[in-house]
């Protein structure tokens, strides 16, 4: 069993859980959705990422975290 790290953030109407390790995201209407959806996801990129040539993988840079943390909708402030 691989462990990730998750970020969440909530933004308007709904929550979204961003793997620091992948740079992948699931988004839901509560915390426990988005992770899930986000577990969904990560298991889909890794079945194909152990088949298939060629795809990229690599840890989420310091100013794409910052980027996710500081987007915000047009009601959140």
């Amino acid at each position: 069993m691989d462990f990730y790290r998750v970020i969440l953030r909530q933004s308007t109407g709904y929550w979204v859980a961003l793997c620091l390790e992948n740079g992948i995201v699931g988004q839901g209407n509560t915390q426990e959705d988005a992770i899930s959806k986000l577990k969904d996801a990560i298991e889909s990129f890794q079945s194909v990422y152990e088949t298939e040539d060629n795809i990229y993988s690599a840890p989420l840079c310091v100013k794409e975290l910052q980027e996710f943390l500081m987007v915000s909708g047009s009601s959140d402030n």
